[in-house]
C-alpha cells in the first residue's frame, strides 16, 4: 500500500462534503472524497425540487459536478469506506476501502449491458418503488457517469453484459484495494437517513401499502422516478383524490426521536404543491404540532397555506388504520383549535419521518451530543451538513464552506509545524 498525500479528506459525497472538498481544493488544498456508493449526490439527487423556489436539484448537482471535472486537486473515491485512521492532528494516516464496481472507466454508460442483464434487483435510488437491472447506472444524473454490477443480485456464471459490452469496459475479476492517505484534517459529512417508518406502528408505516413516506413521495413526484413523475397511489397506481400529510411521524416523540427534525414542515408544504399542481381539485390536509417555518421560509408557508383546497389542522395524528375493501386511509387525528378528536379518510397518507444523522463507522475522535448528532471538537476534526444538525440544502452547502475554512485552517497549521521542523 502507497500512501497518497491530501489536506483534507471528505467522508461523504453529499451537497455538504462536495462543497467542503470542492471549496478547500479552489483554494489551493488537495481533497479526496470518499463515498459509500457507487455516486456522488446524497440525498438531495434523489430530490424532486428544492425549497422555497421549486427548482429541480439537478442544475445544483451538475454545478458541482462540472467544478470537479475542471478541478485536479479534488479525488473521489466511491463505492469507498474508511477502515482506519492513525496519527494526530495535522498528521492523519487514513487508510479507504475501495470497492469493485466491476466497470472500468472505459464505460460510455450506453445501457448494452443492462439490456443484456438477466437479473433484477431493488432500485434504492427510488427507495425499492422499482427494480433496476443487476448491472445498472444509479440514475440519469450520477456522477461518475458509469455503470456498476450489483454482484449480490447476478445469476451465477452469467456474463452476459461483458458480451453484450463493446466497449470491453466490463471486468468481473476486479478486486477491492486498499490506499493509505496522510491528510491535515477529516471533515465528515455523511448526511442522514429518514426515520425508519416500520418503527411507528400505530402510523402503519412499511405496513399499509398507501401509506408512504416524505422520501417515498419526493421519487413519486420525481420525472426520472418510478412513476415518470406521477403521484400515485401504491395499491393501484390511480391519482389520489385526497392525501394527508403526517407531521412528526417519529420526531418530537421520546419514544422514537425526541428532537424537532427541522425541514420536515417545509418540505411537506412543498410537497403539497407538486399534489396541487399534478391534481388541482384534491383535497390536501395537512396535521402538524407546529408549523416551524423560519426566516424567508415563513413567506413560503404562508403563500402555501392560503391555496385553496390545502387544510392545516393542528394537532397529532394518533392512528392510521386501512379501510377494508377500500384500500383507503382512516386517520384518528385531534383537531386542537376546535378543542375535538376526529376521523379522517383519505385515498393516500405521507409520513414526515425525521432526520437521523449518519454517524456509524467514523473514525473516533468524532463526538456526538445528546441526540447523535456530531459536534465539533478539534478544527482538524470537523463535522459538516446534516449529520451535525438537520439543515436544508441551502443551509448544508454553507456549513461546507464553514468545513472548508476549518479544513485550510488545519492544511496552514500543519504546513507551519513542518517548517519549524525543517
Amino acid at each position: 500500500m502507497s500512501e497518497n498525500r491530501a489536506d483534507v479528506l471528505v467522508i461523504g459525497g453529499g451537497i455538504a462534503g462536495m462543497t467542503a472538498a470542492i471549496e478547500a481544493a479552489e483554494a489551493g488544498c488537495r481533497a479526496v472524497i470518499v463515498e459509500k456508493s457507487a455516486t456522488l449526490g446524497g440525498r438531495v439527487a434523489q430530490m424532486h425540487q428544492y425549497f422555497p423556489k421549486l427548482c429541480p436539484p439537478a442544475c445544483g448537482l451538475e454545478i458541482n459536478y462540472r467544478r470537479l471535472r475542471a478541478n485536479a486537486r479534488v479525488e473521489v473515491l466511491t463505492l469507498a469506506a474508511v477502515e482506519s485512521v492513525s496519527g494526530s492532528p495535522g498528521a492523519y494516516d487514513v487508510a479507504v476501502k475501495i470497492s469493485p464496481r466491476y466497470v472500468t472507466a472505459d464505460c460510455t454508460a450506453c445501457g448494452e449491458c443492462a439490456k443484456a442483464c438477466p437479473a433484477e434487483r431493488a432500485d434504492e435510488h427510488n427507495c425499492g418503488l422499482s427494480k433496476t437491472k443487476a448491472i445498472y447506472l444509479p440514475h440519469g444524473s450520477a456522477y461518475p457517469q458509469r455503470f456498476v454490477i450489483d454482484m449480490a443480485a447476478c445469476r451465477k456464471g452469467c456474463d452476459a453484459c461483458v458480451q453484450a459490452c463493446k466497449y470491453s469496459a466490463i471486468d468481473l475479476k476486479q478486486q477491492a484495494e486498499t490506499r493509505t492517505y496522510r491528510v491535515s484534517s477529516i471533515v465528515a459529512a455523511t448526511g442522514w437517513a429518514p426515520y425508519d417508518a416500520a418503527k411507528l406502528d400505530n402510523l402503519g408505516g412499511g405496513k399499509i401499502q398507501n401509506v408512504v413516506t416524505n422520501v417515498m413521495l419526493e421519487r413519486l413526484a420525481a420525472v426520472d422516478g418510478p412513476t415518470g413523475g406521477k403521484i400515485l397511489r401504491p395499491s393501484d397506481g390511480k391519482p389520489p383524490r385526497s392525501i394527508a400529510f403526517v407531521q412528526c411521524a417519529g420526531s418530537r416523540d421520546e419514544n422514537h426521536l425526541p428532537y424537532c427534525s427541522g425541514v420536515c414542515c417545509t418540505a411537506s408544504l412543498k410537497q403539497a404543491t407538486y399534489v396541487r399542481s399534478q391534481y388541482p381539485d384534491a383535497r390536501i390536509t395537512m396535521f402538524y404540532i407546529d408549523v416551524r417555518t423560519v426566516g424567508r421560509l415563513e413567506e413560503f408557508f404562508t403563500k402555501v397555506a392560503a391555496e385553496t383546497g390545502i387544510e392545516l389542522v393542528k394537532g397529532k395524528v394518533a392512528k392510521i388504520e386501512e379501510v377494508p375493501g377500500a384500500a383507503d386511509v382512516k386517520l384518528s387525528a385531534e383537531d386542537v383549535m376546535a378543542g375535538t378528536k376526529s376521523t379522517y379518510q383519505v385515498e393516500m397518507a405521507v409520513l414526515a419521518t425525521g432526520l437521523v444523522p449518519q454517524t456509524a463507522g467514523l473514525p473516533a475522535g468524532f463526538a456526538t451530543d445528546e441526540f447523535g448528532f456530531l459536534t465539533n471538537g478539534k478544527s482538524s476534526l470537523c463535522a459538516a451538513g446534516s449529520v451535525r444538525r438537520p439543515v436544508d440544502v441551502s443551509a448544508a452547502v454553507k456549513d461546507g464552506t464553514r468545513a472548508a475554512l476549518k479544513a485550510l485552517q488545519a492544511a496552514a497549521h500543519a504546513a507551519e509545524g513542518s517548517a519549524q521542523h525543517a
